[in-house]
């Protein structure tokens, strides 16, 4: 059965930290009992170096030209019950073992290597180790001496009986306390790893958690805290800061995608309503034209199809809107600056007003001062600024009132005004009345594509257009770059 076991960073990390202090701990434990074994060889050796010299005087006397086996092996015996935990050995000058005194089947060697007796004998670094007789791979410290009649003495310093000592002392309570020693270090270790870890992934933990609740929300609604300062030394705070910056920026533009979404469907909504009214009075018309052509008189016809005209003219005008605020908002139309006199642009366009302004009863006005600089802007959009604004205070003003345009330089640039004295613009319409259109029916005056368009055309001009608190009426502003060249009244 496969167990599917899911492990924090946290815990993975204190895994990893415990296998390696455990390997750690191993490693040096084994490394300072092989220096200690080392040391205590190296010590052995150098303190045991001249005991197969002093054998060798005491088996053989002056007069003396070779050894007697059975006196050897009696002096052999004799140093081995002294000191048991060395063998000595006599070889021949070929290494080959001529005496000893090991019991029967013990000796596993017959020769042994030549090579490090010398090394020895001409003062080589301490530990040199040498064949063991009897074992047939083992290699310890030794004593070596020549003989004057010819071969060695060879004394194995750590033989059998030391091995036997040293096996048993692996188990007793020295060796118990050292490794209750190196548990104890391992735990305080691995206690304080486990601490430093879970201070070091706590601001991991925090952004892990900050990420659930990004995540769970969608980006939209979640409470975004305030990013914590960023520190060089300090990449986990680093990234929660980053986090925080991205998270607030997404929260931010999912908050104007939806308000973006909200004023899409709020102008499809009051464009449908726009659209229905005159396309409603255009088809009762010429419905009634269809069906009553015989029984209505000539003047009758004509005012039937003038009310059309008009109403066909007005679906046409919010078409040709909508279509221009579609080329502005998808950067289809660019600006072409140039120089031009904002005054004569103005005289332009409320001579084109004069006729229906005088028609509907309003008095159009221009304050201009004597001297006004040219401004630097596209005179296609600035002509159609003013032509929306003037044509949009006109609607909106009953009999009577005043729509008039007034003009100022003020600190490098033009200042243009338009004011009429209609019922104004409601103050719950205000804030977006340059975001998204409202009916133009109804008692209250809301605002339309006109103004929209107004809006984008300014802004594609560096501008933007402002509506100023007036007593009556409503007022808008807008202000354009003024050039060197000065232009004329």
């Amino acid at each position: 059965m496969k167990l599917n076991v899911k492990l924090s960073l946290s815990q993975k990390l204190a895994g990893v930290f415990a296998a390696l202090l455990l390997a750690c701990c191993g490693a040096s434990a084994w490394l300072q009992v092989r220096a200690n074994a080392m040391h205590e060889t190296e010590v052995v050796q150098d303190i045991s170096r001249g005991l197969a010299a002093y054998i060798g005087r005491t088996a053989l006397r002056e007069d003396q030209s070779e050894l007697e086996p059975a006196a050897l092996r009696r002096l052999f015996g004799q140093l081995m019950v002294v000191n048991p935990s060395v063998e000595v050995y006599l070889l021949d000058d070929q290494g080959r073992i001529r005496g000893h005194d090991a019991p029967a089947g013990h000796l596993v060697r017959d020769r042994v290597d030549l090579e490090p007796i010398k090394k020895l004998i001409d003062g080589g670094a301490l530990p040199i180790f040498g064949d063991d007789p009897r074992s047939a791979s083992a290699r310890k410290v030794f004593s070596a001496a020549p003989l004057r009649q010819g071969g060695y003495i060879y004394v194995v310093l750590q033989g059998e009986a030391h091995d036997k000592l040293a096996a048993q002392a692996s188990r007793t309570a020295v060796m118990r306390t050292t490794l209750w020693s190196m548990a104890l270090v391992a735990a305080l270790g691995l206690a304080a790893g486990l601490a430093a870890f879970a201070l070091i992934t706590r601001p991991l933990k925090h952004l892990t958690l900050r990420i659930s609740q990004f995540d769970s929300t969608g980006g939209h609604g979640s409470r975004i805290e305030r990013p914590p300062e960023p520190s060089s030394r300090d990449e986990i705070t680093a990234l929660e800061s980053a986090f925080s910056q991205m998270a607030s920026r997404i929260d931010t533009q999912w908050r104007e995608l939806a308000q973006q979404d909200q004023e899409r469907r709020d102008m499809v909504a009051n464009i449908s309503h726009d659209l229905r009214t005159p396309l409603t009075s255009l088809h009762g018309y010429l419905e009634t034209l269809s069906l009553k052509a015989d029984v209505l008189t000539r003047e009758e016809r004509q005012r039937y199809l003038d009310i059309a005209l008009a109403q066909s003219a007005k679906v046409g005008s919010l078409a040709q809107a909508l279509f221009e605020l579609a080329r502005l908002e998808h950067g289809m139309v660019q600006a072409v600056p140039e120089n031009f006199s904002m005054v004569d642009l103005a005289q332009d366009v409320l001579e084109k007003f004069a006729l229906p302004a005088e028609a509907k009863g309003l008095h159009l006005r221009a304050g201009v001062p004597p001297t006004l600089p040219a401004v630097t802007a596209d005179l296609g959009m600035i002509e159609r600024v003013l032509t929306n604004l003037l044509d949009n205070a006109i609607r909106h003003t009953p009999t009577g009132g005043t729509v008039e345009v007034d003009m100022a330089a003020d600190d490098g640039t033009v200042v243009v005004t338009v004011s009429d004295s209609g019922p104004g613009i409601p103050p719950a319409l205000r804030e977006s009345i340059f975001h998204r259109p409202f009916p133009s029916g109804g008692a209250h005056r809301g605002g339309g594509l006109g103004l929209l368009v107004v809006q984008r055309m300014l802004q594609l001009n560096g501008s933007e257009i402002r509506l100023i608190d007036s007593a009556i009426g409503a007022t808008l502003r807008f202000a354009l770059p003024a050039t060197v060249k000065g232009g004329g009244a």
